[in-house]
């Protein structure tokens, strides 16, 4: 199926382009959106008529995406979840999860303009893009972690297993000082028991 492209399409064309499309794609995604039109000779010609207006109204979006872009690229979100001790989420955390947390913070994204490579299922820092305009992407962190206080840590640059790491060896060192507390305390019994245990022999002596 043959389309006209009325903007820039990641990995098909730029706008004004005609292209070859699957019939589904063009149905589902490319037409609703708003993003192509089919490319009858019609829809062509009107094309053409509206380029200049068209290629306006891109400069002009392209322009306030650049602008939010400036302001959202880098940027950390903190997103809490349930997890288990070794760190694996129940469950995963989501574009809207992502577009949520930002917007929460000020920033206006809609969970179709993020895109998340790679599934979210463990604590810890995670890419997100955010497709602002066909020409505009930015990149933004998302800290996932079980609570403020852990996210503040993993922010730091610590992971959630060098976390989990000190506090086994802070418990191995309280338990240790707890034994050596005891240890001393035995040593001082048996010594304080001594010399009561010499006078009675040097009593049985004189007796």
């Amino acid at each position: 199926m043959q389309v006209i492209l009325l903007e820039r399409v990641a990995k098909l064309g730029q706008m004004g382009d005609v292209v070859d499309v699957k019939p589904g794609f063009a149905r589902n995604y490319l037409l609703p959106q708003g993003k192509a039109q089919t490319a009858s000779e019609s829809n062509i010609a009107s094309f053409e008529a509206r380029k200049a207006q068209l290629e306006a109204r891109n400069l002009e979006t392209k322009k306030e995406a650049e602008a939010l872009g400036e302001k959202l690229a880098g940027q950390q979100f903190v997103v809490i979840r349930s997890a288990s001790d070794g760190g694996n989420l129940y469950g995963s955390v989501t574009t809207r999860d992502a577009s949520d947390v930002a917007t929460e913070e000020g920033f206006s994204v809609d969970r179709k303009q993020v895109i998340i490579r790679e599934p979210i299922k463990t604590l810890g820092l995670h890419i997100a893009e955010v497709h602002l305009h066909p020409e505009v992407m930015v990149t933004v962190e998302l800290n996932v972690a079980r609570s403020p206080e852990e996210a503040e840590l993993q922010a730091s640059g610590k992971s959630i297993q060098e976390l989990a790491a000190e506090e086994e060896a802070a418990a191995e060192y309280e338990i240790s000082e707890l034994f050596d507390d005891i240890g001393g305390a035995a040593s001082e019994d048996d010594e304080g028991d001594a010399p009561a245990a010499a006078a009675s022999e040097e009593d049985d002596t004189n007796a």
